[in-house]
């Protein structure tokens, strides 16, 4: 998403109803400033996060087991757990919603995304939730992973490393994962010291 769709795309969300009580305003937001996949960010906890310091640890994934309903899982390879940096924007967002959080008296254990009774959210819910949004035209093509796929494109762009835009997304392989599908002009050793913290500035 370029960032004249991206203001778009929260403009329009924002004023749809539906949308904001399914509250995939906020949720768009954090998937855009991280680039986690949808069940990772629906798995984040209060205490997951360190507001003070601009952070976020990926631990877990939101996954429906067969007669235990929804869970929180470790992701099946060691390079799903991260430490990710938030830009200041995220960080404001994240505040406002623990608040909110604060007020309703929800403890650390709960879910930053929650559903409606402040449990864990079903990711196939929330994407299909996304394909109501979006309409049928304009942003048809949008789905839950274009978010992913626009961080890890920002992050080519502003120059870091294919071992870094890997690391922030997750991946195991630097280039042909991250590099490869997201659009990298670079092999895995140019500028693997550059700062993450220029990660992601999709301002919303």
């Amino acid at each position: 998403m370029t960032p004249e769709e991206r203001r778009e795309w929260l403009s329009q969300l924002e004023l749809d109803p539906k949308a904001v009580a399914k509250d995939l305003p906020d949720l768009t937001r954090f998937m855009l400033a991280t680039g986690v996949r949808i069940g990772e960010a629906l798995a984040l906890c209060w205490e997951d996060v360190d507001l003070d310091n601009g952070r976020a640890s990926i631990r877990y994934t939101v996954v429906r087991v067969r007669g235990a309903g929804l869970q929180r899982k470790e992701p099946k390879t060691e390079s799903g757990v991260r430490d990710l940096p938030l830009p200041s924007w995220a960080v404001e967002v994240l505040k406002r919603r623990h608040s909110i959080a604060t007020a309703e008296n929800r403890p650390g254990a709960s879910p930053v995304f929650p559903d409606t009774f402040g449990g864990l959210r079903d990711p196939s819910n929330t994407r299909r939730a996304l394909r109501e949004a979006r309409g049928n035209d304009g942003f048809a093509w949008v789905t839950s992973h274009v978010f992913r796929k626009t961080a890890g494109t920002v992050m080519d762009e502003a120059k870091l490393s294919a071992r870094q835009i890997a690391d922030q997304l997750g991946h195991a392989k630097a280039v042909n994962d991250a590099g490869r599908l997201y659009g990298s002009r670079y092999g895995v050793n140019r500028e693997r010291r550059r700062s993450r913290r220029h990660v992601v500035r999709v301002q919303a």
